[in-house]
């Protein structure tokens, strides 16, 4: 029992398998793993790895196939409802009771958890207070923003104070300030309770917050240990590249295609590179006349290497981008608009336009009015007031002529999830007027551009997050559209997925198509020409993400992170 009692949970030779239709279906293969006690240990890999698979086998919700599980000292074999007992474990999709308030999820937890009644006040008095929600807790939790929903979800979870907590993607969906906010209560836990958490997440930056990582991918762990372990296995291949006479978008685009580049990211105002082994930028002939310089490598660097790196997925990209430049005259044009529910001003009068080809970013926290102003813009909700100009209609006299030339992906893909793939796309390109030889010529584009062959007659239901983006983002495509609407499309996705997300719009800028995108992540802040930021229904910044990082580091100092930046403006608002 000594391998046991030394940490919180161990697995040895773990496998699991589902059924998709008559074959089984490898989740997790030959898994030996352990979980530090009084530590965060970040579970990290790509859609499909297994993730959700191990958490569940540890909460004792599935039993494995084959292998052993021992958490907290017990057999889970044998033991797991003893074990149920000492854990929390909030999932992805935490199930808060959206018509009850804020006291009553506590007080029905608090139950289904049998916590006794006089520890309650105590308990309940130090969780609200550690998630700020004390003012808000006779509000409707169906009420609360995406931030807050998480924080009462973890709140919920922490209820009983377990020894064990296993969170599954707690922050997929939320801005930095409240994932910010939600590490800070995670890590209160561990000092201060001696907790020990699992969690897992598809924000790289995240993991490096962890004193341990586990890396999955397809069923397998192909690493364990500190980010630092994983990061100084990098040296010596991740440079930063000077833009030169070239775009960053363009420089990225044709550094990518490259066969000793493993990865090539937008990078505030240069593209960060990460080499093939045995490969330095010094020794290609490709950078001549590029400003390289070499720079410490991160977690993240050394995940992209783990599985592969990324690649150009679209050969003719750098063709297509060389074609089209964005045009002088605003595609997107607002002025004045504001849009009221009942006493409440989601929006509040504001201004800004986007050009064509341009990829422009509206960010915001939870509740800021970014999807608010999205829905307008889309032509889904009517504005109170101001004017409203896409594609050269005005939306508030003729919203129909204007949606025919836009395409719409939103944050839960909007696909029908018992339709497969080939029977979404049927559907989609009729909604949107395609007929004939043109419906089966786009259809048939749709296949082949995003790689959908293989998945051609699966529910929509049943793909990874990747072949779901993929999928929304070809029937927003199918009409051709001028204008993109992208509604927090990488939310939750892993970062391979986004890498190759990002590709494509690059290319759709480069051919002239206008892309709106709203986004949680910072880092793809970067990849937009110019961005907004929003905070209680009002603009606090506009510009290039440069000039909007340089407004807050002040004249004179070295810009920040954008997450850096985007957080000083929020709280700066606040204050």
């Amino acid at each position: 029992m000594t391998a046991i009692t030394e940490h919180v949970a161990v697995l040895r030779g773990v496998e699991k398998s589902f059924m998709a239709g008559k074959r089984p279906a490898p989740a997790l293969c030959r898994v030996d793993a352990v979980i530090r006690p009084g530590c965060v240990t970040g579970l990290i890999g790509p859609d499909g790895a297994g993730k959700t698979t191990l958490m569940r086998m540890l909460a004792g919700l599935i039993r494995p196939d084959a292998g052993s599980i021992a958490v907290l000292g017990r057999d889970m074999a044998v033991e797991s409802q003893q074990v149920q007992q000492q854990l929390g474990y909030m999932p992805q999709r935490f199930g808060l009771y959206e018509d009850l308030s804020v006291q009553e999820n506590l007080d029905l937890y608090a139950d289904l958890q049998c916590v006794p009644h006089e520890a309650r006040r105590e308990r309940y008095a130090e969780l609200m207070h550690m998630t700020g929600l004390a003012p808000f807790t006779g509000r409707l939790a169906g009420q609360l923003s995406g931030g807050m929903k998480q924080k009462l979800g973890l709140a919920c979870t922490l209820v009983r104070s377990p020894s064990l907590l296993l969170l599954d993607e707690p922050t997929a969906g939320v801005d930095p300030v409240s994932r910010r906010e939600l590490w800070e209560i995670v890590y209160r836990q561990v000092e201060e309770a001696d907790m020990s958490v699992l969690c897992s997440t598809a924000y790289l930056d995240e993991a490096e917050r962890c004193e341990n990582l586990l890396l999955l991918h397809q069923g397998r762990l192909i690493g364990q240990g500190s980010p630092a372990e994983f990061s100084g296995r990098m040296q010596g291949r991740v440079w930063s590249v000077g833009l030169g006479g070239e775009t960053r978008r363009g420089l990225q685009q044709r550094l990518v295609r490259e066969a000793s580049v493993l990865d090539a990211l937008i990078q505030g105002e240069s593209v960060r590179l990460v080499m093939h082994e045995g490969h330095a930028p010094a020794d290609e002939a490709w950078s001549k006349d590029l400003q390289v310089q070499a720079v410490q490598p991160r977690f993240e660097d050394a995940f992209i290497s783990l599985l592969g790196g990324v690649g150009a997925i679209l050969p003719d990209a750098a063709q297509q981008m060389a074609q089209v430049h964005p045009g002088d005259g605003p595609v997107i044009e607002v002025k004045g608009l504001s849009r009221s529910f009942g006493k409440f001003m989601a929006v509040k009068g504001i201004d800004f336009h986007v050009r064509r080809g341009e990829v422009f970013g509206l960010l915001g926290a939870n509740g800021a009015g970014k999807s608010t102003t999205f829905r307008m813009l889309c032509g889904l909700l009517p504005a109170s007031s101001g004017s409203l100009t896409v594609a050269g209609v005005d939306l508030r006299e003729a919203p129909a002529s204007a949606r025919g030339r836009i395409g719409y992906m939103s944050q839960r893909f909007s696909l029908y999830g018992t339709l497969s793939v080939r029977e979404n796309l049927r559907f989609f390109s009729s909604a949107y007027g395609l007929s004939g030889k043109a419906r089966g010529a786009r259809i048939d584009w749709a296949f082949e551009r995003f790689d959908l062959h293989d998945v051609a007659d699966t529910a929509s239901n049943d793909l990874s997050l990747g072949y779901k983006q993929r999928l929304a983002m070809a029937a927003a495509l199918l009409h051709e559209p001028d204008i993109l609407f992208l509604d927090e499309p990488t939310s939750g996705v892993d970062p391979l997925a986004r890498r190759e997300f990002w590709q494509r719009i690059n290319m759709l800028a480069g051919q002239g198509v206008t892309v709106l995108v709203t986004t949680h992540f910072m880092e793809e802040a970067e990849y937009c020409d110019r961005l907004v930021i929003m905070a209680e229904g009002a603009i606090l910044a506009s510009g290039t993400p440069q000039q909007i990082k340089q407004s807050v580091a002040g004249s004179g100092k070295p810009s920040q992170s954008m997450e850096d930046a985007f957080i000083a403006l929020i709280r700066r608002e606040e204050v």
